[in-house]
């Protein structure tokens, strides 16, 4: 829309509430799915059902309105009128006592307990009687959500095959529809005889669809029908509408449609959940795309719009909000949103989520908030829970330790809730859906899009000429993080004077501190310098950054051990070295969280990555592949740890402030002798030159977390490894020379 249409409707806007804030609602990922005959239950998924204190972490945020589930399935799993209320009770009352008004959500991408489905034609009137059960329970409620995002769960469960009752036709997702869409309408009615002044906010994905001019027809589809569930519900669906023949055709006649027409059901708050990936582009060129797009049910690609230069310029919540408001004129709010992925692009997201919805209240708009959605993360959404892998997202916390972890996005949740605002040095630069790497295929002419801000704020990383400090240094330059690689001669960190001058010289937001003497089998000979870079160099930086107040990281090792404990050691274990290297790292720990108590401070173990040649597994790979014999011990147990994988989480805990003593390793442990055969195989290279060495060393020194699992498994790494590595293992004497 230009921006002369935009002021001359402005005018005639009617008035709003303007001059109240923009609110933060709060939302758990709550989701209650059925596959087949399983159910999955995202509260219990990520532990939020066996939690009741997380209702006091989010009060503390100063979150006031919270989306919850009162889910049909978990009330009243067995039998229409046996209800088990414990669960809810203890919840409710305690939200009420918080001071914190729940979104009671009644379905949640479900389709009801196992005695019904979507496409049950009783499905709307037994939804109704729990909806006024739920009403009597609890009549202090006001706003409801009976069915989240209608239309999304028909075409998942109804269109695409993926969610019961897995259905692959138009006509089931529009009786899955019209059923959900009676459901709220017969719902709101059961609710408003108990609670006459209760609110319906109908939540839906608001994505959009674009194409090249060969799949326009598709297209036009696709943002006709992006509309329904709350054209259904508005009335709107009447002779002349672009669908009313399709649900007529679907067995949908016109007197199941008049009931909508007649006695509409609109919403009192119109709620959008929009995501990076909601808008889509279809192209017929499938060769431009990575086979995963490719399929055999349609001869063209479905991707993100986010990642085809074709798109750009017409994408983002703002455009799509806009949208919303200029057809129905109704009190919006953005009722999801959220980011899986790195935590500098989770707040980036938040912030533009933010900025959209306000820039469209100073045009008039009446959007009364938004809500930071999946605030106890999400597990297996990248799959749409189709496949258990565990794949977890973090949210405002991360709850993958003993207790909930506050992440960043906890402080910008406070900031926008108290104050309306947060700032974060990453906001600086730009989110990966607008940065010029994002394309599957480079655009004809390059998009270059404008800095943010002049000066970035940066990021300073030491040991510019270890394998680390590079590998930092690259995830940063990844992840969109300006940022200062500093070798030796740029800063000695032993050296106090060094450390001051180059730390007002580019003064930086945090500190990330990759530098030390890493040769562990020299260590004993070289015991002076070893102690030098490792513990002095660590606690003067260590202390310079307490004195700044900045975020300060530093890394140790799993030699702090000695392997005889029989088990992976956690961050709480005594340290107990048994060399001259593992006592430094040792000592490093004690001196700087002396030094600094909020310095965090990750133990890693045999680290290995795609970007050098200057690990075991490069090693392995190349000796093998060339028939040469390898050894390798198999009493020593340790955890692995790929580089990448090393390289964001502690990115990420940086940008956390998360301090204290972190291990850092993929999940798993194995023997160095284990290690190698595992890599050989994965690899697909003959292994038997590899010969086993019993020796009678240190046992396991492998490392586990009693505060939280971040880092993937080491299957994983090891098969990310062989994706991503582009070296030859079997260079020729004059390149391995010169590596």
């Amino acid at each position: 829309m230009t921006s002369s249409t935009t002021s001359s409707n402005s005018s005639t806007l009617p008035e709003q509430p303007s001059l109240t804030p923009l609110e933060v609602w709060g939302g758990i990922e709550c989701t209650i799915v059925r596959i087949q005959d399983k159910f999955r239950n995202q509260s219990e998924e990520t532990g939020h059902s066996r939690r009741p204190d997380d209702l006091d972490a989010i009060a503390k945020l100063g979150i006031r309105t919270l989306r919850y589930p009162v889910l049909w399935e978990t009330i009243s799993p067995e039998h229409p009128d046996e209800c088990d209320w414990s669960w809810h009770d203890e919840r409710m009352e305690r939200m009420r006592r918080l001071g914190i008004a729940p979104i009671a959500g009644l379905v949640h991408h479900g389709s009801g307990p196992h005695y019904t489905s979507l496409i049950d034609p009783k499905f709307p009137e037994m939804l109704a009687v729990h909806a006024e059960r739920v009403a009597r329970r609890y009549p202090w409620v006001k706003l409801f959500t009976p069915v989240n995002e209608p239309l999304t769960t028909a075409r998942f469960s109804g269109l695409y095959g993926h969610w019961f009752p897995h259905g692959r036709s138009q006509e089931t997702m529009l009786k899955a529809l019209y059923y959900e869409c009676l459901g709220v309408l017969l719902s709101m009615r059961a609710i408003r005889r108990v609670i006459p002044d209760a609110k319906l906010v109908q939540t839906e994905d608001m994505g959009k669809t674009f194409s090249l001019p060969r799949l326009q027809h598709q297209a036009d589809y696709e943002n006709e029908r992006r509309w329904l569930s709350f054209d259904l519900l508005c009335g709107r669906i009447v002779p002349g509408h672009a669908w009313y023949q399709g649900f007529l055709d679907a067995g949908i006649g016109k007197e199941k449609l008049a009931v909508f027409i007649d006695e509409p059901c609109v919403p009192d708050i119109i709620g959008i959940n929009h995501y990076v990936t909601s808008e889509r582009f279809l192209d017929n060129r499938a060769r431009d795309y990575p086979s995963v797009f490719h399929t055999s049910e349609v001869p063209y690609v479905d991707v993100h719009a986010t990642r085809v230069p074709h798109a750009h310029g017409l994408l983002g919540p703002e455009a799509r909000l806009r949208e919303v408001w200029e057809r129905y004129r109704l009190p919006m709010a953005i009722t999801e949103a959220h980011l899986g992925g790195t935590r500098d692009d989770q707040l980036r997201w938040l912030n533009q989520m933010w900025q959209a919805a306000q820039n469209l209240r100073a045009e008039g708009a009446d959007i009364r908030a938004l809500t930071v959605w999946s605030l106890f993360g999400c597990v297996d959404w990248n799959t749409l829970l189709t496949q258990e892998h565990g794949f977890y997202e973090s949210g405002v916390f991360d709850v993958r330790g003993g207790t909930i972890r506050p992440t960043a996005l906890a402080k910008a949740v406070e900031g926008l809730a108290g104050e309306g605002r947060f700032d974060h040095p990453v906001l600086d630069g730009h989110g990966w859906w607008h940065r010029p790497d994002r394309f599957f295929t480079p655009p004809t002419k390059p998009i270059v899009m404008p800095a943010l801000v002049e000066s970035p704020r940066k990021l300073v990383i030491t040991g510019g000429r270890g394998t680390l400090g590079r590998a930092l240094a690259r995830v940063c330059e990844q992840r969109g993080m300006a940022h200062d690689l500093l070798t030796r001669d740029e800063m000695d960190i032993a050296d106090q004077a060094s450390v001051e001058a180059a730390l007002s010289r580019h003064r930086p937001w945090a500190v990330v501190n990759a530098a030390g003497y890493v040769r562990v089998a020299d260590a004993a000979r070289e015991s002076d310098r070893c102690f030098r870079e490792n513990s002095a160099g660590a606690e003067m930086l260590a202390r310079a950054c307490a004195h700044l107040g900045i975020p300060y990281v530093t890394f140790s090792s799993d030699l702090v051990f000695d392997g005889s404990l029989g088990r992976a050691y956690v961050e709480s274990d005594a340290v107990s070295p048994l060399c001259v290297y593992g006592s430094s790292k040792a000592e490093a720990e004690k001196r700087v969280l002396e030094a600094f108590p909020d310095a965090l401070v990750v133990r890693t173990s045999a680290f290995f990555g795609p970007w050098d040649r200057y690990n075991f597994v490069y090693a392995v790979l190349r000796d093998l592949s060339a028939g040469r014999t390898v050894h390798a011990s198999d009493a020593l147990h340790v955890s692995p740890t790929y580089v990448p994988d090393l390289a964001n989480a502690t990115i990420d805990l940086l940008i956390d402030r998360a301090g204290g003593i972190w291990h850092l390793a993929n999940q798993g442990m194995v023997s160095w002798y284990e290690f190698a055969e595992r890599v050989a195989r994965q690899a697909g290279i003959d292994a038997s030159s590899l010969v086993k060495i019993d020796d009678s060393g240190r046992g396991i020194t492998a490392l586990t977390s009693e505060r939280g699992l971040i880092l993937p498994s080491f299957t994983s790494a090891i098969e990310r490894y062989m994706h991503e590595n582009t070296m030859a293992w079997n260079d020729g004497p004059e390149d391995r020379e010169a590596a």
